[in-house]
């Protein structure tokens, strides 16, 4: 599959490129990213260069489909589709350098990349959010795009550090964008 830029009203979300390897490698030092994420930790400048290299391979195979979230051209976040199967299901993950938070941007463009995922030519029937139990702000973002809260996994999630309980919650496209209870947030 071929890069697709998306835009918003104040973000554009394309393919990360080498340009943006050194704000990736700066916004990883953070301790909450690695704290919620898969990121290596720590993080160096070559991770971010594997990163580049190894999105632009999986847009190719149309697997997973990562975008860079820019503001004014500027790299300050990342999300992206994981496990993608056309016509089936999808995983969204998302994080924000810590100078970016708290500004909107995440869910301005998640609710983007929803839009995309349930057209053509992906025509996704779910999509997934998974976080490490915990991650208050990733689930205010998930419940905010009119996710639906679907249980704990216990010991379900795991990275280089162990096994970690989970949060889960899924959208479909007939679902109403607007948040619902969520028993962590409310």
């Amino acid at each position: 599959m071929e890069p697709v830029i998306l835009h918003t009203e104040r973000l554009e979300l394309s393919i990360p490129v080498a340009s943006d390897i050194d704000a990736i490698t700066e916004a990883a030092q953070d301790p909450a990213v690695p704290r919620w994420t898969t990121l290596p930790s720590p993080y160096s400048r070559s991770d971010a260069e594997e990163f580049v290299e190894l999105s632009a391979r999986r847009w190719e195979a149309g697997t997973d489909l990562t975008w860079a979230v820019r503001v004014d051209g500027a790299w300050v976040g990342g999300i992206g589709l994981h496990g993608v199967t056309v016509g089936g299901d999808a995983e969204i993950g998302f994080w924000m350098a810590e100078s970016a938070r708290g500004h909107g941007y995440l869910t301005e463009a998640a609710a983007r990349v929803v839009d995309f995922a349930f057209t053509e030519p992906l025509s996704l029937a779910r999509i997934q959010w998974r976080a490490i139990a915990g991650n208050v702000p990733s689930a205010r973002a998930a419940r905010a795009l009119g996710f639906r809260y679907e249980g704990l996994l216990r010991q379900g999630l795991s990275d280089p550090r162990g096994r970690h309980d989970g949060w889960i919650a899924g959208l479909l496209p007939a679902d109403e964008r607007t948040p619902h209870p969520w028993p962590m947030l409310d």
